[in-house]
């Protein structure tokens, strides 16, 4: 997933539902049903790929709240709050942890933690995957809507942004590589002086 992150500008013009499926990202979603629109693509694979590519590793993070239970979440916060986060999980009634999973994938809410969460309260492999593939399926078909409906200006853009994502990212190295050689020399100077 890491190495892919500076070949997304290039693939998401070439090959945006294979890249939504290999992600899920929203942005490569709502680019592949542009592409649908002016029919370079099918829209129900659209949909499959970024509902498949939004849910495929999250039994994982159900698994370790499962398996590790309180501990898992020790990652994210201090041991002695996790174990009384946990004790206040195993109270709370399961419609609404099936909600959280449900809308988990609302831009702001912790997904993982939320995995991590329902894990953790010993929700049933079948229910969780259930909740996570509906939650999934609601925000890739708000965003396919919104990719249809922009059409071609949004893949405009995206072969703009495939045009000159390249330029953008040698940009971005350079001023990164210049900014760390910047810091290193500052540091050479203040510990030689």
């Amino acid at each position: 997933m890491l190495a892919s992150l500076p070949l997304r500008p290039f693939l998401v013009a070439s090959s945006p539902v294979a890249l939504s499926a290999l992600t899920g990202g929203l942005p490569t979603i709502g680019a592949g049903a542009a592409f649908a629109r002016i029919g370079e693509t099918s829209l129900w694979l659209v949909i499959v790929a970024g509902v498949l590519g939004m849910i495929k590793l999250d039994w994982l993070f159900w698994l370790a709240g499962r398996t590790w239970g309180p501990k898992a979440l020790t990652f994210f916060t201090p041991g002695r709050y996790a174990e009384r986060f946990a004790k206040r999980l195993e109270k709370m009634p399961r419609w609404v942890l099936v909600l959280m999973v449900l809308l988990s994938f609302l831009p702001g809410i912790p997904k993982l933690l939320v995995h991590l969460f329902a894990g953790l309260a010993q929700m049933r492999l079948a229910t969780f995957l259930i909740a996570d593939a509906l939650g999934a399926l609601l925000i890739t078909g708000t965003v396919v809507w919104l990719g249809y409906s922009a059409g071609q200006d949004a893949v405009d853009i995206v072969i703009a942004v495939d045009k000159y994502a390249l330029w953008v990212t040698l940009a971005i190295l350079a001023v990164g590589g210049y900014l760390a050689g910047a810091a290193a020399s500052k540091r050479r100077k203040e510990t030689a002086a």
